[in-house]
């Protein structure tokens, strides 16, 4: 009698349930490049922080020694605040190389498609 009752029930089948998970994507945030035109800017602008440099000489083709009288220690000095300005360390075989407004231009928009330079914050008063 409970045999028959135990056919006509419908059957539970324990079926096993496989989780399927889906792998959550890996970001990587990094600060956007920084444009040629704002590392002019910022470059130009530490340069004329100095009081050996003439501004009217100041352009972003200029020579540190030839076009804007500055000797090597001077330079060091300007490599050291632009290092300072952008926070980044750039390497003394490098460093040694960096003659002009161009070359710290062309070095700080190098580094900055790389590591992600940071910007300036704007302060609002």
């Amino acid at each position: 009698m409970f045999r028959l009752a135990l056919r006509a029930a419908p059957r539970f089948v324990a079926t096993q349930r496989v989780a399927v998970t889906t792998p959550l994507a890996a970001r990587a945030y990094s600060a956007a490049a920084l444009s040629t035109a704002d590392v002019t800017s910022r470059v130009l602008d530490v340069l004329k922080s100095f009081e050996k440099v003439d501004a009217g000489k100041l352009t972003a083709t200029a020579s540190f020694t030839t076009d804007l009288g500055l000797d090597s220690l001077d330079a060091v000095e300007v490599v050291m605040a632009i290092e300072e300005e952008f926070a980044i360390e750039i390497p003394d075989a490098e460093a040694d190389a960096i003659n002009s407004v161009d070359q710290a231009i062309e070095y700080v928009v190098k580094v900055s498609t790389v590591t992600g330079v940071r910007r300036r914050r704007k302060l609002v008063l």
